[in-house]
């Protein structure tokens, strides 16, 4: 790997590669009628994608009209090209269990590897895109390729939730698409008219010069429209349906990057709404969103009977957290943000990689037929327990950590706010720890699963989990230099 690394770091453009891997490994997959090959070419191909967003740490590619790299997004694509590719190796395992218990048939899986490559090109293309347009277009692509794989199980709820997903993100994608065309409707007289007036590098340097009466009706329209897709309240009912019923490895990618990639879009305009001085603040409105969120996902986590509902619930609470610190902006919120939605992506991906075996090994998602887990399969009833307790914010692990710095800024700054923050998050670490007692401990039910796995199937199951988990303890404890210096750059950035 590290060898490969060095050779594709000498290419003209790591992007080529980043976007072009997974964009090759859909069609290829596309063509394969066995979906064990699948499968495996669906790791390799997720494997080459990472190889080549590590080598953007080596080179960085000049910025073109339509694609760039800078200090925001450098991060994110290779946290997105990893999450991908763990990901990945969870599918497989995951995908031959489900097939071998015959809740999946092979006709069914016939374009799912081939659509999870195509969701990775469509998420890395909007992040690294340098043209509104193009990343609009690149968002959206990911729901329709989505859409897909969460009707993967052909059951009526399946399909349901599909079109759910489908019909609210097409909407809300409307709406932000009517709110890029406002920015560029800013932009043009400065910029003139053409691709110019839709390149982030070209417009954040302009940015004050912009009608600032549209940029605030823009904003309007890119925070619904976007806030649609991060799985906001009110505009978040397709995400506990779309979680609940696809299969697990969707859940974990949906939930651990496409929020993220959403958020990134609704930053980038944020940056440039900040930009103009003549603006309306947008902290206001993203604070709001945030704590309505966050409350609602908390008193929602007390009535999950699905494990997978609740873990989406905490999805939308997480997500509300972001928001809110990024609504309340200045270095330490934004670094504790940019921390957060690390750590939520790393942990959150692990749950549901947990939540995928436990769900196969009991043969039902209901958390009250689920006991006793660390009794009846110990390492994974401990690492599930263990990640439940990060995500719900216990020290040392990393999500204490960036909320730690969310609460004490935000005391800092506006005490009053601090309060239902604090409650909020009390409200959800309730819930959690409440709901996760009967699932680890006590005595196991009898199990309704579907045999045993392989070895190899073990394997592939436990070990993106048991990476993640690591990771999300280390940072609780140590973060690299090299990662604070991103955290502290980008922070600025945002203002």
């Amino acid at each position: 790997m590290i060898s490969y690394v060095a050779a594709l770091s000498h290419t003209a453009n790591p992007l080529l590669w980043i976007l072009g891997s997974p964009l090759a490994g859909a069609a290829l997959l596309a063509l394969l009628p066995r979906w064990r090959a699948a499968a495996i070419v669906n790791v390799v191909v997720s494997g080459v994608t990472l190889a080549a967003a590590l080598t953007l740490f080596q080179h960085r590619p000049a910025p073109t009209r339509l694609l760039f790299i800078d200090d925001f997004n450098i991060y994110l694509v290779a946290l997105t090209a990893f999450v991908g590719f763990t990901t990945s190796v969870f599918s497989a395992a995951y995908i031959a269990r489900e097939t071998a218990a015959r809740r999946l048939r092979p006709v069914h899986l016939r374009f799912y590897h081939s659509m999870y490559q195509a969701f990775l090109f469509t998420m890395l293309l909007a992040l690294s895109a340098n043209n509104t347009g193009v990343m609009w277009v690149a968002v959206e692509a990911a729901t329709l390729t989505t859409v897909l794989m969460v009707s993967l199980y052909r059951t009526r709820e399946a399909i349901e939730a599909a079109w759910k997903y489908f019909i609210l993100c097409s909407v809300g994608i409307g709406l932000a698409l009517f709110g890029t065309i406002l920015v560029y409707l800013a932009a043009e007289p400065v910029m003139g008219d053409g691709a110019d007036a839709m390149a982030w590098t070209l417009l954040i340097g302009r940015a004050a010069a912009f009608q600032p009466d549209l940029l605030n009706l823009a904003f309007v329209f890119v925070l619904v429209g976007y806030g649609t897709k991060v799985g906001l309240a009110p505009l978040h009912a397709w995400l506990p349906d779309a979680h609940a019923e696809g299969p697990t490895p969707i859940s974990a990618v949906l939930s651990g990057l496409l929020l993220n990639v959403a958020l990134y879009a609704l930053l980038r305009f944020k940056m440039l709404i900040a930009a103009n001085g003549h603006t309306l603040a947008p902290g206001p409105l993203m604070v709001m969103m945030g704590l309505s969120s966050l409350f609602l996902a908390g008193f929602m986590l007390y009535r999950r009977g699905d494990i997978k509902r609740l873990f989406a619930y905490s999805s939308i609470e997480h997500m509300g957290v972001i928001t809110f610190t990024f609504g309340m902006g200045g270095a330490v919120a934004n670094f504790a943000g940019l921390m957060h939605m690390t750590m939520h992506s790393l942990t959150k991906s692990a749950i549901f990689f947990a939540v995928g075996i436990i769900s196969q090994n009991a043969g039902t998602k209901r958390i009250a037929d689920i006991r006793g887990l660390t009794v009846s399969h110990p390492f994974l009833g401990w690492t599930f327990l263990l990640a439940v307790l990060a995500i719900a914010g216990l020290p040392p692990m990393g999500v204490f950590m960036s909320e730690f710095l969310v609460v004490s800024s935000t005391f800092a700054r506006q005490p009053l706010l601090a309060l239902p923050l604090a409650l909020g998050l009390l409200l959800a670490f309730g819930a959690l720890v409440s709901r996760v007692q009967g699932m680890a401990f006590g005595t196991p039910l009898a199990a309704a699963g579907h045999g045993r796995p392989s070895p190899m199937a073990n394997a592939m199951a436990y070990a993106p989990l048991s990476a993640h988990m690591v990771l999300v303890v280390v940072a609780g404890l140590y973060l690299p230099p090299v990662l604070v210096s991103w955290f502290q750059t980008v922070a600025k950035l945002l203002g």
